[in-house]
């Protein structure tokens, strides 16, 4: 029985030992621990007992560090740069209340020409015209108009300043300020620039009226035409001397293919082609004043 006695806490301590060693070479295999020599791995010397009881008083052994990789050095590098670009574009990134477009801002910038109404008419449109440094009579006056959609020269209505400000993205004086220089290049696109002719027309006419008096039709085309058109000042000419009072729009449409088309000395105009009986008059007309 004395026996038994103090063989059960030997039987314990080695048991326990054996466990700590499974342990210790489990770990050892997932190159968690620190190497040891291959002398103490294979004996059972009290100084490998001494190191396994270092290891369970401690609890879970060291990780053992692993040197660095080329890989390693790249992905850092990577993070960093990632890191900092991010910060940059954080910092450069557009405040919305400050830069960004506002619909609050836009009404706000409306009513101030237009006050307590919804439109904003010919008195409150010199205003405006002077805060963004244009004549009302400037070309790029239409094309802004033309961009809002307005329907009658010398108004714009709220829904058509929304609109069209929102499409401009412009909620500021000086931001349409800003953006006339763009305005301006639309009219070098032949596409473009043949939209704003044929919107001028309905634009420019009295809403009860089917055709545009000479006297606006004068001025739209001297617009439009006056500074890119040769034979212009030849056609406002004939048009002053001549018995139109209005212009109707096949004939507005047909003298942008005229001035287009026909060469400055009329040689390839063709009399018999589909042309408005206003141009064959003006044709004639010009050779006329030509021969004497």
């Amino acid at each position: 029985m004395h026996a038994d006695a103090v063989n059960f806490p030997l039987t314990s301590h080695l048991s326990t030992l054996a466990n700590i060693h499974k342990i210790y070479h489990t770990l050892n295999k997932l190159n968690l621990t620190e190497d040891v020599g291959q002398d103490d791995q294979q004996s059972g010397n009290l100084r490998s007992c001494s190191c396994y009881s270092d290891c369970c008083n401690k609890g879970m052994p060291p990780r053992k560090k692993r040197r660095p990789t080329v890989a390693d050095d790249l992905t850092a590098k990577k993070s960093r740069h990632d890191g900092t670009m991010y910060k940059k574009q954080d910092s450069n990134r557009m405040k919305p209340e400050e830069e960004g477009f506002s619909t609050k801002r836009c009404l706000e910038w409306f009513y101030e020409y237009a006050g307590s109404d919804d439109v904003i008419g010919p008195e409150d449109m010199e205003k405006f015209c002077e805060d963004i440094g244009v004549e009302p009579e400037n070309v790029v006056m239409l094309v802004l108009a033309w961009k809002l959609d307005a329907q009658s020269m010398g108004y714009f209505t709220l829904q058509e300043w929304l609109k069209g400000m929102t499409l401009l993205q412009c909620d500021t004086t000086e931001k349409l300020r800003n953006s006339l220089d763009y305005l301006r290049s639309l009219l070098n696109e032949p596409t473009n620039f043949k939209l704003v002719y044929r919107y001028a027309f309905d634009f420019a006419r009295e809403k009860d009226q089917r055709s545009l008096e000479i006297s606006t039709a004068k001025c739209m085309l001297g617009l439009l035409l006056g500074k890119t058109w040769p034979l212009f000042p030849a056609f406002h000419q004939f048009l002053e001397q001549s018995k139109y009072k209005v212009i109707n729009k096949d004939q507005w449409c047909n003298v942008l293919e005229f001035s287009r088309t026909i060469n400055l000395d009329l040689s390839n105009y063709d009399e018999d082609g589909a042309w408005p009986v206003l141009l064959d008059e003006f044709v004639e007309w010009f050779k006329d004043r030509q021969m004497s």
